[in-house]
């Protein structure tokens, strides 16, 4: 198609192919970056079979992904289906791993192994107005509902992989003088009828028939005065349905089945915007409703409001203003301290970085990769692996000691490194034996505590003379050991407030209490792969 309505700026292309694809899974972060980053939203599924996909934007960006798409030798004769429109259909990109490309459900039946014959569009009519052909419509109920070709059997299915049982009991379908019937099957565009004919030959038909492209294709090039097609065409997309020229159809969506409004549902008690319709009003509770409810009223917000509410353009904008190109990005864990002090300095120099949050159990690849001994925090800037906590506190000060962190300039200085390497060597190894003895076969973590607090009690001398560690304002030697300090409280705190250290005791309660400590202590999700960029902190510092 190569013309266009003066105001449709949305290019939509549907394709699929049915191909071995192996590494199915590992093509998924790249390809949603690419698509990302040309605005093109819509839905990918990916799978061992092949692929499948509806996705939607401008003319050009969508013809990006399409060549991209293309550059791979396996998927170099992609073949696809396009229509314009002035509404977006889609508002969000997603790149799904599938165990099938479109669920059957039935070991053994794919495409590429054995299917049907095609039959182009043009081609179409001859076929299926031949008395020995057996029509089948393979989509699901509601779809035939608005629409199918004039003759076609509809199997009456909610899902594809219902399809299956309906082939081994249709009495259409039985033998007659010893032979099956000649069968053409169809579909939207192409892909379920596609596997339906596998499916229909492992069943021991010989004559399987399916059209080239599905119904859009033949929408397309077939004129309304030629054409065996009655009523419109539904789209999984906010266009809902085409016509003849893949033209936007009449039929509106139900927002919480998402089908299509069955004639008259409107007039029906049981519709309500964005909430229910006659067909689902009996399938969800009250408690889902009001949720659909408030869902319908925030969309009515932003729509006199003149915004988004679909989608994430407007936490992509955030993201983009908060975490520009060459953002550091940081591997941490929320509780481990020396990751915590990591983030404490980051805060306090006021950089902004990516935070990726990791599960112990579950080390993601890249940060592996980029520090393979595998402990937190790991900061990448600028092509350079910081995997140690105090070199990040240092990078960070480095950066923009807004906060006047740094000692070097100072005479305590070589007193600070002392503390600290006291902290990290003698009174660290203390603390995880307290805290793990199981770890070091030890009966219990008595000893180490007695041997824990000897540093404590330096501290707390300390303080009773300044109010942080190293004179009247907190630095970087606060922030590196404080975080140890909590978590040997922690392990037995009715222990810890009970001990006679009231000055120690009062400086660790200021660090809890304090808006930094909130804001390096946000819980963040588990990172993964695909996951989009989150920043820390997760909001501006005041710095």
């Amino acid at each position: 198609m190569t013309k266009t309505a003066s105001n449709a700026i949305y290019l939509t292309a549907a394709f699929y192919k049915f191909v071995d694809l192996p590494d199915f899974a590992e093509r998924r972060a790249a390809l949603l970056a690419f698509c990302e980053a040309h605005q093109v939203k819509g839905i990918i599924l990916l799978a061992r079979e092949g692929i499948n996909s509806t996705i939607a934007g401008a003319q050009e960006d969508v013809h990006a992904v399409l060549a991209y798409l293309r550059s791979d030798p396996k998927l170099a004769d992609l073949e696809h289906k396009e229509s314009f429109s002035d509404k977006a259909p889609f508002h969000r990109m997603k790149v799904r791993l599938k165990k099938e490309i479109v669920t059957l459900g039935v070991d053994g039946i794919s495409p590429t192994k054995r299917v049907g014959q095609y039959v182009r569009a043009e081609d179409w009519n001859d076929l299926i107005s031949s008395p020995d052909v057996v029509l089948i419509d393979t989509r699901n109920d509601y779809e035939v509902e608005i629409g199918t070709f004039k003759g076609a059997i509809d199997p009456n299915i909610q899902t594809f992989s219902q399809l299956t049982d309906w082939v081994q009991k249709a009495k259409v379908l039985e033998e007659k003088n010893g032979k099956k019937p000649r069968v053409a099957m169809f579909c939207t565009g192409g892909i379920r009828c596609e596997k339906s004919t596998s499916l229909m030959l492992e069943h021991g038909f010989k004559d399987v028939y399916h059209l080239k492209g599905g119904i859009l294709k033949y929408l397309e090039l077939v004129p309304p005065e030629k054409s065996l097609w009655e009523g419109e065409c539904f789209v999984f997309d906010e266009r809902v349905s085409v016509g003849h020229g893949l033209k936007l159809g009449t039929h509106e969506l139900c927002r919480c089945c998402r089908e299509p409004l069955p004639e008259g549902a409107k007039a029906s008690a049981l519709f309500e915007l964005g909430v229910s319709c006659p067909r689902c009003h009996a399938l969800t509770s009250e408690v889902q409703k009001n949720s659909a409810r408030e869902r319908q009223r925030q969309w009515e917000i932003a729509k006199v409001k003149q915004i988004n509410h679909i989608g994430t353009p407007q936490r992509q904008e955030k993201i983009a203003t908060l975490l520009p190109m060459n953002t550091p990005v940081l591997y941490s864990f929320r509780r481990c301290p020396y990751a915590m002090r990591a983030r404490l300095a980051l805060l306090a120099s006021g950089v902004r970085c990516e935070i990726r949050e990791i599960a112990l159990s579950q080390k993601p690849e890249s940060m592996l990769a980029a520090s393979p001994k595998g402990t937190v925090p790991v900061l990448l800037v600028n092509g350079q692996v910081l995997e140690e906590s105090l070199d990040i506190m240092r990078w960070a000060m480095s950066q923009n000691d807004v906060s006047k962190w740094q000692t070097e300039h100072l005479p305590c200085h070589e007193d600070a490194l002392k503390l600290v390497n006291l902290c990290d060597h003698d009174f660290k190894p203390n603390l995880d034996r307290y805290k793990y003895p199981n770890r070091y076969e030890l009966p219990d973590g008595i000893a180490h505590r007695a041997l824990g607090a000897a540093y404590l009690r330096k501290l707390d001398e300390l303080l009773t003379r300044q109010s942080n560690l190293m004179g009247e304002s907190w630095t970087w030697v606060d922030a590196a050991i404080a975080p140890f300090i909590r978590q040997f409280a922690r392990t037995d705190r009715h222990w810890f407030d009970a001990q006679d250290w009231p000055s120690l005791s009062q400086w660790l309660a200021r660090f809890e209490e304090s808006p930094e400590f909130q804001l390096v202590m946000h819980k963040y999700k588990v990172w993964h792969q695909d996951a989009k960029p989150v920043a820390f902190p997760a909001t501006p510092s005041t710095n």
